[in-house]
């Protein structure tokens, strides 16, 4: 059941971010996807350690603000491994979309770290990169 919870979550996370055919994208979620005190670290283009508000706030404003417009992003490979109440995903992933008129797109790789809690499977942390 873990493996089926922690895809869930994943799931979830790439999903926050859709706002496909107008609909409003819900980054909201990530607040409650990521543990409070969960860290947040792209390494490239440019090196940037967040919190979870420094991370979500301004992805709010970019997906619905109409500068960025039929956007999603999902996850194209994973390896998940468990360990009791520790998980960790590395995976890659693609995202399109329409970024001030132009067409935007690319991809990366992340790696995911879980913790179970009393409220089930969170992000305690997550890293990634985009690739040119």
């Amino acid at each position: 059941m873990s493996k089926t919870e922690i895809d869930q979550v994943t799931a979830e996370f790439y999903g926050a971010f859709d706002n496909r055919g107008g609909k409003a994208a819900d980054v909201d979620r990530i607040r409650r996807l990521v543990l409070p005190q969960g860290v947040i670290v792209c390494t490239a283009p440019t090196f940037t350690a967040y919190s979870v508000e420094e991370f979500v706030v301004p992805r709010e404003r970019l997906l619905a603000d109409g500068r960025l417009v039929d956007f999603s992003e999902w996850e194209t490979s994973e390896e998940t491994r468990i360990e009791g109440d520790i998980a960790s995903r590395f995976g890659t992933y693609r995202k399109s979309g329409v970024l001030d008129g132009e067409p935007y797109g690319g991809g990366g790789t992340k790696t995911i770290q879980f913790v179970r809690t009393p409220d089930g499977w969170r992000i305690a942390a997550l890293s990634w990169f985009d690739t040119p």
